[in-house]
């Protein structure tokens, strides 16, 4: 495969040998062969909200559709102008929770079109997607550029939504294929000796953190799972903003005073566990971890099971495609 090495702008000062690992390059020149196209089904659910729908109705079809996102029509521009994610659920919930005795009006009556003029206001931004002529490797790009977790495919010439396009999906897609590339040397090497995850400040609550602090943290830090630990510090469990839907779905959401714990007891899906991994382990252990247990990130700790970082879809991706596996810095 002919491949130009791939430098995104922000790199241009960064000069790189490439002699001595000729496969260095491999995924980047993948992630270029292919297109958006490529990785849409021939049949896929997806749900589209018109911004005259009222919020709550929204939470409670993307919990009775089983999807995490949906893309918003706005009816008088006649246009795709963004998406609602379970983070909007989190933002509402923390914005304007005041006890369990107090409803929460604004999820309960606010259109979704309210919402975004009171929550954007001075700070919209445009949808962002992608055609689906576009690269992978734009893709790619994208999501790590704007630091979003799902871009839209939308048709040019339509200006239909055809699928959502996700790191666990281009990643699955990569590993697909990955056994018929050449195997890059930085494979073998391990989290930390190329650098890859989270390991300052992360981010963790315990047992008896309150609900409505845990929402915070997630508001405040833009993370997207809290590792629950014990007083050790030790992993017991794993609170992610996916977990923040159960509350929509069983109408609990009107009491954000229980604790993480409590709020874990209504996971609608059988779950098995923190999924953890170590800085010893190599690159090519972990992404097929993650594709095999199809989750967003892993836990990172010791000997002891104490956290010590996170690696996420994104780490991952942004080492294979963007970096080409020089040491995980961009």
């Amino acid at each position: 495969m002919e491949c130009v090495p791939a430098v995104l702008d922000d790199f241009e000062g960064k000069k790189e040998s490439h002699t001595e690992d000729p496969e260095r390059n491999v995924y980047t020149c993948f992630m270029k062969s292919h297109r958006c196209y490529d990785l849409v089904p021939t049949s896929s659910k997806l749900v589209v909200f018109d911004t005259s729908l009222q919020v709550k109705k929204a939470f409670f079809a993307l919990v009775s559709n089983g999807v995490r996102a949906a893309p918003l029509w706005d009816s008088k521009k006649q246009c795709f102008v963004g998406m609602l994610t379970i983070t909007d659920f989190i933002n509402i919930l923390h914005r304007y929770y005041k006890s369990p005795l107090v409803q929460i009006y604004e999820l309960e009556e606010h259109k979704i079109e309210t919402w975004r003029e009171v929550y954007l206001q001075d700070s919209f931004k445009p949808l962002v997607s992608i055609s689906p002529n576009a690269s992978l490797y734009d893709a790619v790009s994208s999501l790590l550029k704007h630091k979003i977790h799902r871009l839209p495919v939308i048709d040019p010439l339509t200006g239909n939504t055809l699928y959502i396009l996700t790191h666990k999906r281009i990643l699955k897609f990569l590993k697909l294929f990955i056994s018929e590339m050449p195997k890059p040397a930085f494979l073998s090497q391990t989290l930390e000796d190329l650098n890859i995850g989270t390991f300052q400040n992360i981010a963790v609550v315990q047992s008896d953190t309150p609900l409505y602090t845990a929402l915070g943290i997630f508001v405040d830090q833009r993370v997207s799972a809290l590792p629950v630990v014990d007083d050790n510090g030790r992993v017991v469990d794993i609170y992610s903003k996916f977990d923040v839907i159960n509350l929509a779905a069983e109408k609990t959401y009107n009491n954000l005073d229980i604790t993480v714990t409590k709020a874990l007891q209504h996971r609608s899906q059988y779950f098995e566990g923190v999924l953890t991994c170590q800085a010893h382990e190599t690159l090519e252990a972990i992404i097929n971890r993650l594709v095999e247990a199809e989750v967003h990130r892993l836990v990172m700790i010791d000997d002891h099971e104490v956290v010590k970082g996170i690696v996420s879809l994104s780490d991952v991706l942004q080492a294979l495609v963007l970096t080409n596996g020089d040491n995980g810095s961009a």
